[in-house]
């Protein structure tokens, strides 16, 4: 086989003839692990993109001190009230939360939620593209690298095997930039399309056929056994009948339908390593709300609240079934907004914004990062809020201490100086040598630490 060809394609190549001799289709999803594989157990990463730029000023606004004086003034029209029904809620004394985003608040509470303040794309630009490509790819300023910051992680992982069936998805029509380059990406939107079709009549004596058609050694019928084992994996776990557990309800729509095929398949245990989401709409230049209400509050924030309320409650089991115990969620934009409402009630684009870190293993209920403050010379450029600390800090403290994944330095080129915030909790020792002969290479070993909360 060529070199330059990976098994990946040859997987893709597979399922394809496989689709074609059965007389119809499979959906692009045909890449899991098998049942028991140990990567069932390492932690995974959802990454929740809002694209747009949401307002972290009315999500996180100030409630005391000089700071809400300045809100107040900047924002005469659209300020989240520190009273009555629309009040936002008090989270430390200094900032709240919006009401819309209420049913996160009992995350913050009990310590699984972070917020990072201050925090974004230091890089002089208002441009969405051109913010969501430097973050995505997780060069800023550089458009010009092949592969995307989650494609270099699986590709540096030392805790992960050389060739795994389904690494990562991106939840919807779209693969994500920061996927760029990997060919061991799926996009999908629900895993009970994930089957073979045709008439049932006949389903047997198809699946039996295609197992003879692809029984022997070589890669492309191993590949080819392999996306059946898939098929008969998923098709076992129904999950066109799939209830999410402990009460959960996720919102209508898409973006509820994509958190939901993500908890899916985390439960299916299929070795994913990482996701992408999308929730759109955030460029709020006009008619933002007043009071707390509107557009904003009702069509943005509620979604976004229930959607994230809602995978923590489906995934939040007890024991073997606690899968949020190693599922960290990072919610982040391109950028924020300006301080000052602009004439149509809404807000232009900005520079510092906040990121939410929600999971098992963050140590929340409290902010992290250096808060600029709203006077005029704290302002960056006298408008936004300044930025005081790199996305990247963020990402690379969920990389290294829960991803298992120490090679910073070539997930972000040029990135140096990296230090935590301490918002997670460390569940990797440093990186151990298996004596040579062994059929292993360094790897990072899964350790309990305080908090993991692990079961027997």
């Amino acid at each position: 086989m060529p070199s330059s060809i990976s098994r990946r394609s040859f997987l893709v190549g597979c399922c394809s003839a496989i689709a074609a001799y059965a007389g119809s289709r499979i959906t692009n999803l045909a890449f899991a692990a098998p049942t028991g594989n140990s990567l069932a157990d390492t932690d995974r990463l959802v990454v929740l993109f809002l694209r747009g730029g949401w307002d972290a000023l009315n999500i996180i606004p100030p409630i005391s001190g000089e700071d809400r004086g300045i809100y107040e003034l900047e924002r005469p029209n659209i300020q989240i009230p520190t009273s009555g029904e629309t009040a936002a809620i008090n989270l430390n004394g200094q900032f709240g939360l919006h009401p819309s985003m209420a049913p996160l608040t009992q995350f913050y509470q009990v310590g699984k939620l972070a917020i990072i303040q201050g925090v974004g794309l230091d890089y002089d630009t208002r441009s969405h593209f051109d913010a969501m490509q430097f973050i995505e790819l997780g060069t800023p300023g550089q458009k010009t690298i092949g592969t995307g910051w989650l494609t270099r992680h699986l590709q540096t992982a030392p805790n992960l095997p050389p060739t795994m069936l389904f690494p990562a998805l991106s939840a919807g029509g779209s693969q994500a930039m920061s996927l760029l380059g990997t060919n061991d990406a799926v996009s999908m939107n629900d895993p009970s399309g994930f089957r073979l079709y045709g008439n049932w009549e006949f389903e047997e004596l198809q699946r039996a056929a295609l197992r003879d058609l692809y029984n022997g050694p070589s890669w492309l019928e191993i590949a080819g056994t392999e996306t059946l084992d898939m098929v008969d994996l998923i098709e076992s776990t129904d999950p066109g009948d799939y209830v999410p557990a402990n009460g959960a309800a996720y919102p209508n729509g898409s973006f509820g339908d994509n958190l939901q095929a993500i908890a899916q398949l985390i439960k299916m245990q299929v070795g994913m390593q990482v996701a992408t989401v999308d929730l759109g709409g955030w460029d709020t230049h006009e008619n933002q709300g007043d009071d707390g209400g509107g557009y904003f509050a009702t069509n943005l924030l509620s979604p976004l609240a229930e959607g994230l309320a809602a995978f923590y409650t489906d995934l939040n089991g007890g024991c073997d079934a606690n899968f949020m115990q190693r599922t960290t969620v990072v919610v982040m934009s391109e950028f924020g907004r300006r301080l000052k409402e602009n004439a149509n009630h809404g807000t232009d684009h900005g520079h510092g914004n906040v990121m939410l870190v929600l999971g098992g293993s963050v140590k929340g209920g409290k902010f992290y990062g250096q808060w600029p403050g709203l006077r005029n010379d704290q302002l960056y450029d006298g408008a936004d809020v300044r930025i005081t600390t790199d996305f990247r800090r963020v990402l690379s403290e969920i990389i290294t201490r829960r991803l298992g994944n120490p090679n910073i330095d070539q997930i972000f080129p040029d990135y140096t100086g990296y230090e935590p915030l301490n918002f997670m909790v460390n569940a990797y020792q440093e990186p151990v040598v298996i004596p040579p002969g062994l059929d292993q290479k360094s790897y990072l070993p899964l350790v309990s630490a305080p908090g993991d909360d692990l079961c027997p």
